[in-house]
């Protein structure tokens, strides 16, 4: 079994690594610049996070329902989940297109991102919302490949499409002197490379996508039901992040900019541990689907262990090497000094979080998306709580809530594990 998630998890790190390698380029790229630069690439980040992070549901519950049909040996459902998603983020990503003026204006005034900054991330907005649709369907196709048990495409694309990324937007700022819009359009290149690459990958990998795909109705049901349960919680974790950029930039230039940067602490860690959790949702998946209840408990177990020893050892390495990671980020004085004041939060963080990572992956591949749901709503609901009753102790009231919110998410999901509310032999649909 360890072999088993090591070869679906150790993929799925390097290529999740890689993606906050990018955030962190384009971090430094723009810290480089000015502090309203950095504060912009983070605001306009935080914004497709908003888009797009709300489409989730794309990757995670085609992973789930696809593993599910690779545990018994379906290849005719899990074509049909295929063209699904692909087809229901096609549209999502040419309406998010068609709305952007909209989207644009409401996104800048929920963050509160000021007079200063609003044309720097207008600029930005307007050119990455243009890849919609290639970063949509791309979801889909990652969550399709998971499910089929492979991560190994997905890493060698994803590391590609990120040297180009990187890459592009060094020429772009450093040579060109485009700034913002040259990161802007290097992330918007590399989107539209990867959906290329991922389609060639799915079409000469398995043949047998490219035969007739049929679509019954109790398919679009399940289908549905299920997307809407992840929808429905991912709006709710992409508000979390969003009311925490929103009380940031609401606290000044330097504070926004120090919780910038100490988020890139968070993404690293989130990639990391969600090597495991994407290893869970494919083999916990498989093994519903194929009614294998041993293997499929222990895979849980060991995806726990897992995910707890890589937990530890990011423990000590923010720990140890703290000051020494936080210099690329910025050369502004007051933001650094305020940075190295969140040595030991961010160095504890794994150990708080790591927990609702491996369950998020866990009930995705039961496909348990109402479970997922309903432990995010009430989490929401005590994190923003926690927040207000802390509200006078500044930014330290942002990071203790937030990270509540992290623990007390994993807390609950294990009430319900223990509770029953989740695991059941499969019954054939």
């Amino acid at each position: 079994m360890n072999r088993e998630i090591l070869r679906l998890a150790i993929p799925n790190i390097i290529s999740n690594i890689s993606v906050p390698l990018l955030s962190t380029v384009d971090t430094v790229l723009m810290g480089r610049v000015s502090v309203l630069h950095l504060g912009a690439i983070g605001l306009g980040a935080m914004i497709f996070n908003f888009l797009y992070w709300n489409f989730g549901f794309l990757r995670m519950g085609t992973t789930g329902m696809v593993a599910q049909a690779f545990g018994r040996k379906d290849n005719a459902e899990a074509r049909s989940l295929l063209l699904k998603s692909l087809l229901l983020g096609s549209i999502i990503g040419v309406v998010l297109i068609l709305l952007y003026p909209f989207l644009r204006e409401v996104s800048m005034t929920l963050l509160s991102v000021s007079s200063e900054q609003r044309p720097l991330v207008a600029q930005y907005f307007n050119i990455i919302i243009c890849g919609a649709p290639a970063i949509l369907m791309s979801f889909a196709i990652m969550g399709w490949l998971f499910g089929m048990q492979n991560a190994r495409h997905p890493m060698m694309i994803t590391i590609v499409i990120n040297i180009v990324n990187i890459g592009v937007s060094y020429y772009l700022v450093q040579v060109s002197n485009m700034g913002i819009e040259g990161v802007a359009y290097g992330t918007l290149i590399a989107q539209y490379l990867g959906f290329l690459l991922l389609l060639l990958v799915v079409l000469y990998r398995y043949p047998f996508v490219r035969r007739e795909i049929s679509f019954p109705k109790s398919d679009w049901m399940i289908f549905a039901r299920v997307n809407r349960d992840l929808f429905i919680r991912t709006i709710a974790l992409t508000f979390a992040f969003g009311f925490f950029y929103r009380q940031s930039s609401g606290s000044g230039h330097i504070i926004l900019a120090t919780n910038v940067v100490l988020l890139q602490f968070l993404s690293w860690m989130s990639y990391g541990i969600d090597g495991f959790a994407y290893a869970a949702e494919s083999l916990v998946g498989k093994y519903y689907g194929a009614n294998n209840i041993s293997d499929q408990r222990l895979s849980i177990r060991r995806s726990f262990q897992w995910g707890l020893a890589l937990a530890m050892l990011l423990t000590i390495v923010f720990g140890l090497w703290f000051d020494e990671m936080v210099w690329v980020f910025s050369a502004d004085e007051m933001v650094l000094d305020r940075i190295k004041g969140y040595r030991w939060s961010i160095a504890l963080l794994p150990l708080g979080a790591f927990v609702c990572y491996i369950w998020d992956g866990i009930f995705i591949g039961f496909t348990a998306s109402a479970v997922m749901r309903d432990s995010m709503l009430i989490s929401l609901l005590l994190y923003i709580t926690a927040f207000f009753v802390l509200s006078g102790f500044m930014n330290n009231a942002i990071w203790v809530s937030f990270m509540f919110f992290l623990i007390v998410r994993g807390l609950i999901q294990t009430i319900y594990w223990r509770g029953g509310y989740v695991f059941k032999p499969r019954i054939p649909i």
